[in-house]
């Protein structure tokens, strides 16, 4: 049978199936792929919060889901268009969401008597024609392929199993014309020193890849042309990754010693991960016993004039609480990196939430407030991760970055900057600039910024008092004064404030006004660009406007939502930035408010715009 060629703008792909079944390796390396073909792409890992769950069941589902295209494109997709399920449980948890007429490729192999029990299944669906209304079904043996393709390497049954996620792999390179031979260097540099688990997945991959090319059930091949992108030099990178870089870049840039403090936590382990490598960089790395020793080891960094960065999830960030009181009340330049989780408690660990948003604003004792930076994309980590290291320094005081599991564990195409373009960071610690009668005054404030001097220990004539006491203005001392106590609250509060003015006039994706405003802060930006522009091709008076830093607001924020009817935000959390605009500027927000441990959808967003405009 002849096979046929169709052309198509973008697809969406999602890989499902038990945790020890390599999806989240398979979709990573259709993700490189897909990168060196050159298409835009977004995805989305999907961990199971319980890593330990009984194989074949539901609570055990991994999945990773790609969209790839020749456009521009800003999300992981809503629905996949083709659903790879490994096993009866991937297929359940994740049949409702393929599109109307996609297509399902399953494990033939495990749709077993025991995996159809524990998945719920009280028939088998590939063969009781229950899917094939809706939904166009492949059912294909991979165990028992990649056990012949392998059958004279001498390996055990089980070592050979594991390779059926190269076989899905290589049939999917087939459908959706991709080369297989970046997949095949990668693991004879992964597995070079077990050249016959290179061989098996080798042969696994070629399997599947020629299974879609000889068998006559898959008629059609699909490809997606190069998406048009800005010149310069690209890589596919992970958002922590690219955070890890982003601090790196900043110490490069400040030529400050880099020390990083931390207690591993899912998911904000990998920047641990990252910047423990890279000590031929000068990058210090602190693996401490627990949440506030990791905090306060980068307080005390600080101090001695490194650039200190600790990074955790929500609950690490209710234990920080009273060491970054003492980095408000101290001045000192440290980034708190907060990859938010579902919650509360341990919750959702593995599972995207923008949960911690109140908790990042006002989660301290007394009046602490701190810059707030949230970034938007994977590759946007990097960044925001820059920017909050320039603001600590600049402005002495410490800042967060809020990410979330979506944007650490999500990759997208990133164009490689140029450090000598990225904005300076200087550095001026203290000199006799900051004395007064031969007296160092250490809240002696620079008159623009209100930033105090950056005193290093063991300087003479330097010395002074340092701690979580009230400080008296200018000198520094002990104070219990109630109207100093006013006037240091107010000034810190103010330091915060002045950071508005770098930030110029916000930038409105459409009118500057209409009958809808839909606001974004953090991961939400590219779902509700992609709502945005959906509503905008129907013609409605539709605009956007991403909210980057949290604390403090854009200042031209309030003069631009009167512009408007209608303002929706759209928020994986219960209203919690929402509920901040509403009282600094007493406009209706609208909430479009989903706690679900996964992204909002754009169809979400659109859905509720609709009901709201008409």
């Amino acid at each position: 049978m002849s096979k046929t060629t169709k052309q198509v703008d973008e697809v969406v792909i999602r890989f499902a199936g038990d945790s020890g079944d390599g999806m989240q390796l398979t979709g990573g390396r259709f993700t490189e792929t897909t990168a060196i073909v050159g298409n835009d792409l977004s995805t989305l890992p999907d961990f199971p919060a319980e890593i330990r769950a009984p194989a074949g069941s539901l609570a055990g589902v991994s999945a990773f889901q790609i969209k790839f295209s020749s456009k521009d494109i800003h999300t992981p997709g809503d629905a996949p268009d083709i659903l790879v399920a490994m096993n009866p449980a991937a297929l359940k948890a994740h049949q409702t969401e393929i599109l109307p007429g996609g297509t399902i490729i399953c494990n033939a192999n495990a749709f077993t008597p025991k995996n159809l029990k524990l998945a719920g299944y009280e028939t088998n669906p590939l063969e009781d024609k229950t899917l094939e209304d809706h939904y166009t079904v492949y059912s294909v043996e991979m165990s028992k392929m990649v056990a012949l393709a392998s059958e004279d390497l001498g390996l055990s049954s089980k070592i050979v199993d594991r390779t059926k996620n190269f076989f899905a792999l290589g049939l999917l390179f087939w459908i959706y014309d991709r080369p297989t031979q970046p997949t095949k260097d990668w693991l004879a540099i992964k597995f070079a020193k077990k050249p016959e688990i290179v061989e098996a997945n080798v042969r696994a991959m070629d399997a599947g890849y020629n299974y879609g090319e000889t068998t006559e059930i898959f008629t059609t091949r699909y490809t997606v042309d190069k998406a048009s992108l800005p010149p310069g030099t690209y890589r596919n990178v992970v958002g922590n990754y690219a955070l890890s870089m982003g601090l790196a870049a900043a110490a490069e840039k400040s030529k400050l010693n880099l020390f990083y403090g931390g207690y591993p936590i899912t998911p904000a382990s990998d920047i641990l991960h990252t910047l423990s490598a890279w000590k031929h960089l000068g990058i210090k790395t602190f693996q401490a016993e627990d949440e506030i020793a990791g905090i306060t080891a980068v307080l005390g960094a600080a101090f001695t004039g490194s650039l200190g960065v600790t990074a955790t999830s929500g609950p690490g960030i209710a234990l920080k609480g009273e060491a970054m009181g003492l980095a408000v009340i101290a001045e000192l330049p440290i980034v708190v990196v907060n990859v938010q989780r579902g919650g509360p408690s341990t919750g959702l660990p593995t599972k995207t939430e923008q949960s911690d948003l109140l908790q990042a604003m006002y989660g301290r004792n007394g009046e602490a407030p701190m810059p707030v930076i949230a970034s938007s994309t994977p590759g946007d980590c990097f960044y925001a991760a820059y920017e909050a290291c320039r603001i600590a320094i600049k402005y002495m005081t410490p800042v967060m970055l809020l990410t979330d599991g979506y944007l650490a564990n999500g990759s997208e195409p990133w164009q490689v900057p140029i450090l000598k373009n990225l904005p300076p960071i200087d550095v001026k610690f203290a000199d006799k600039s900051s004395m007064v009668d031969g007296q160092f005054m250490p809240y002696l404030r620079d008159k623009k910024t209100l930033a105090r001097p950056w005193a290093i220990p063991g300087v003479k004539g330097l010395e002074h008092r340092i701690g979580g006491i009230e400080k008296e203005d200018v000198t520094g001392n002990i104070s219990y004064d109630p109207e100093n106590h006013h006037h240091m609250v107010e000034t810190r509060a103010k330091k915060v404030e002045t950071i508005a003015d770098e930030f110029g006039k916000s930038e409105i994706f459409g009118n500057k006004s209409g009958d809808l405003l839909i606001l974004s802060w953090g991961g939400t930006k590219g779902a509700c660009r992609s709502a945005v522009e959906a509503l905008q091709a129907k013609k409605k008076k539709v605009s956007h406007l991403h909210i980057r830093w949290i604390n403090p607001l854009p200042k031209d924020l309030g003069e631009i939502l009167i512009k408007f009817k209608n303002v929706l935000m759209p928020e994986i959390n219960y209203g919690q930035l929402s509920k901040i605009i509403r009282a600094e500027y007493l406009v209706d927000i609208k909430g479009l408010n989903l706690v679900r441990g996964k992204p909002i959808s754009s169809a979400d967003i659109q859905e509720e715009a609709n009901s709201l405009i008409g």
